[in-house]
Parts: structure tokens; sequence; C-alpha cells
């Protein structure tokens, strides 16, 4: 009897986990169709509401670090709350905002909470479930990470078609209030937490290593300067060596604010490399599709919504086959043919012209989709499984970290090479549609010659088997029941 309520409370505390972070990832890619009417409502320049989805992006990669810590240090009952009431007072702001100030402060609480999210439904779901069932549950993870970004533009442009930009934040507070108000009630804690200090400097090198990354990277995709990509990229690079130097010093007495020996597994290497190629894809693919639909196919922002909706919906509705597929063949099966669809899709992309059928996009976009469907589930199940139960948080984190980096690096050189070859041919005196176009070729060109790394790597990705520790003494829980020594209460 205690079995079955124990589980009863772990399935609720999962399928809620799941519906919070759905909503709250939503929101990163929502506000890139709602620019152009937020530039006519609020009277600012286009680099300036650019920066409403840069400082989102450049929030996340400043906060999810600091999740490892989070995560050992407090419950999961309190951490699901304050994630919750950042966001939902975040989407508050930003709907009531009169002003542009206001709604960028807005955008910043939201992401505050969005990047505690993400982790501690990852950690939460590798610490109760099972390795033998993991992988259907992690295919609904991979729906809310890949699925949500994904038709963020579409419900956007579906919403702006009839109604102000405020109502992108007006729907969601009430279903965010909601999660959070059955949090408070029905949310249980799930994990003990360890009394972890925390280290000051890590989490300054974090800010200036993570955040430097992700905005010299934003910029570099607009109008770059030394100044505005430069200088923060080195400065990124520069925080970030230095974190990771003092990170090993401090792992060696379990101090650290982000575990890096979860790279001593070499399949969570190998994981993460790959999810890093599919996320530039993927993010790349966003930023780049809808200025090829509108300025070389002339769509309307609505019709390019919804011409981008199938996409999203297939790879929600195979992900959770896919974690079933997992659970019985392993990641290899499925990386392998997933890898090389988003390669050929992306070289299939390099060749798209002002004649290229509409129907023909939709085409690509799917399978783009569901060669994406293929690759998140099994590496995110088999990368984290193959770490201690003690690294889950840490790994995570670095999940997370991980996906916001390779999306602002897809955004960045997706925009960068389209505006430059574009920019180039115009002075050429090509005509604009025309030279779009070749821009467009060039952008899906890097991403197509960058997936053939991917393929490469979805070779080396091997199935965590039970019981077993490799070489580095990192546990690999793979098939059977669940692990032992895990503290569930």
């Amino acid at each position: 009897m205690t079995d079955a309520i124990t589980e009863r409370r772990n399935k609720l505390v999962i399928n809620l986990l799941l519906v919070s972070a759905f909503v709250v990832i939503l929101n990163e890619t929502i506000m890139g169709v709602a620019i152009p009417h937020l530039v006519t409502d609020l009277g600012i320049t286009e680099v300036a509401a650019q920066w409403l989805s840069t400082a989102f992006m450049l929030t996340m990669a400043v906060v999810i670090p600091v999740t490892g810590f989070l995560l050992q240090r407090f419950n999961t009952r309190p951490i699901f709350i304050a994630a919750m009431s950042l966001f939902s007072l975040g989407t508050l702001i930003a709907a009531s905002a009169p002003g542009f100030e206001m709604l960028l402060i807005g955008r910043v609480v939201q992401a505050s909470g969005t990047a505690i999210m993400m982790p501690l439904l990852m950690t939460t779901v590798m610490t109760l479930v099972p390795p033998a069932v993991r992988g259907r549950t992690m295919g609904n993870i991979s729906i809310v990470i890949s699925v949500a970004p994904a038709i963020g533009p579409t419900i956007s442009g579906v919403i702006l078609s009839t109604l102000s930009w405020r109502w992108m934040f007006i729907l969601v507070l009430p279903i965010a209030l909601g999660a959070l108000l059955l949090g408070i009630m029905r949310v249980k804690n799930v994990t003990t937490p360890r009394n972890v200090p925390i280290d000051v400097a890590s989490i300054i090198l974090s800010a200036f290593g993570f955040g430097g990354l992700v905005f010299g990277l934003s910029n570099l995709g607009a109008a770059a300067t030394v100044m505005t990509a430069g200088v923060p990229l080195f400065v990124g690079i520069v925080a970030l060596a230095l974190f990771v130097l003092r990170q090993v010093r401090l792992q060696r007495r379990d101090r650290a604010l982000l575990d890096l020996r979860t790279f001593k597994s070499s399949t969570f290497t190998v994981t993460i490399l790959l999810m890093a190629v599919s996320m530039l894809s993927l993010f790349g693919t966003i930023i780049v599709l809808p200025f090829y639909l509108q300025d070389v196919l002339q769509l309307d922002s609505l019709s390019t919504g919804l011409l981008l909706l199938p996409g999203g919906i297939m790879m929600g509705v195979l992900a959770p086959f896919v974690g079933r597929f997992y659970d019985k063949h392993g990641p290899r099966v499925l990386l392998v043919p997933g890898s090389i669809i988003v390669s050929a899709v992306l070289w299939g992309l390099t060749m798209v012209t002002e004649t290229t059928s509409v129907w023909w996009v939709l085409t690509a976009h799917v399978a783009l989709s569901v060669g994406l469907a293929l690759l998140f589930t099994p590496l995110f199940t088999a990368g984290l499984g193959s770490l201690k139960p003690k690294l889950y948080s840490h790994g995570s984190a670095v999940v997370g970290t991980v996906q916001q980096l390779a999306g602002a690096s897809g955004t960045a050189l997706f925009i960068a090479v389209m505006a430059g070859v574009s920019a180039t041919q115009q002075q050429a005196g090509v005509a604009e549609v025309t030279a779009t176009a070749a821009g467009v070729q060039a952008a899906f060109l890097c991403g197509a010659v960058i997936s053939l790394a991917g393929i490469v790597a979805a070779f080396f990705v091997k199935r965590p088997k039970e019981g077993s520790v490799d070489e580095d003494g990192l546990l690999a829980a793979g098939e059977g029941g669940a692990i032992e020594g895990i503290p569930v209460h």
C-alpha cells in the first residue's frame, strides 16, 4: 500500500513539473514574432525590442549553472514554489507593463523562474523513475525542451493576428498561477537536501562566463561591433576558463557550484556534444525559417506560424513512442537515423530559392522535427543515466546550460551568415528577395556542415548498463530496477 501511495505521489509530482516546465519554456521563443508589434506600440527600435529575447536567454544562462547547487541544498517543494512564483510574477509584470523598461524587467523575472524549472524536472525524474522505464518519461521531457520552443512562434503568431502583444502574457498568467497553487497544495518533497556550502566566487565567474558568451553570441547575430560582441565574448571565455579551474579544485571536496566530474563519463560527454549540435540546428532553423517565409516567400506572420505548427506537433506526438523504443532497444538505433535525417534536411534547405514551394518547406520542417524527435529523448536518458545519482543535479544543470549556449550560438551563426551573404549580394546589385534567399542558403549550409559531426557522435553513444561503473568511477545505471541508495522522502 505504501509503495502504491508513493508511486502515485511521484507521478503527480512529475506530471505537475512537466506541465509547469512546458509553460515556462514556451516563453523563451514566444517574443520573436511580436517584435514588429512592440516596435510600433512601444515606440522603440528593433534592436531594443530584440533585447526582450536576448535578456531572457542571458538570464537563463546566468541562473542555470547555479541550479546544481540549489537542487542539492533545498527540497523539491520550495524550489518548485520559488520557480513558479518568479515566473508568475514576471508574467504579471510583463502583462501590465506601461513601457519597454518594465516589460524587460518582467522578462528577466520570468527567465529566473524558467531557469530553475528545467533542471528541477530532469533531476526529479532521474531520482524517482527506475532506469528500465526512464525512456518514456524522458520522452515527455523532450516534448518540453524541444516542442515548447518550436511552437512558441506559432502561438504568438496566432495571438497577434487578433489580439495585442499583452495577451501573450495575459493568457499564460492563469495557467502559471494554477500550476503554482496546485504545487503548493500537492507537491511533496521527494529528495533529501544536503548542507552544501555556496562559493560566491564561482557564482560571479559563472555569471560573467556564461552570461558573457550568450550576450556576445546574441549580439554577433545582429549588427555586431567589437564592443557589443567581441569584448563580451572575450570576457566570457576568460571568466569561463577561470570558472572551470575553480570547479576542478572545489569538486575535490564536493563543494563545486557545478561539478564537472560529469564529463568523466564518456557517454555523457558525447551526448552533450550531440545535444549541442541538435539545439544549434533547432534554434537556428527557428530563427531563419520565418525570415525566409516572410521576406522571400511573402507569407504573413499568421501563415508562417501555422506552417511551422505541424513540425512541433509531430515532435510532440513522436516523443512518447521514442521513449518506449529507447527502453526496449537503447539509444544508438534512434540516434544514428535521427542525426542522418537532421543533416539531410539541412542539406536540402541549402537549395531553397525565391521560387521554392511552400509545401516543400513544410515537408522539410516536418522531417527535421522527426529527426530531432529521434535525438532528444535518447540523449537525455543515456547522458544523465551514465552519472552517479549525486551528480544528477549537476548533469541537469549542464544540459540546461548547453541548451542555452547552443541556442544562442545557432541563432547568432545563422543570422550572422544570412545577413552577411544577403548584404554582399545586394551590394553586387542582386535583387533583395534573391539576396535574402542566398543568405538563407548560406546559413543552412553552415548548419549542414556542423550536423555531420552529429552523425559521427551518434555512433559513440552507448546505453548505460545496470550496476556497471566505468573506468572513471561513474555509476552507469541502465536496465533493470531502480538505483539503490536514492533517497525518496
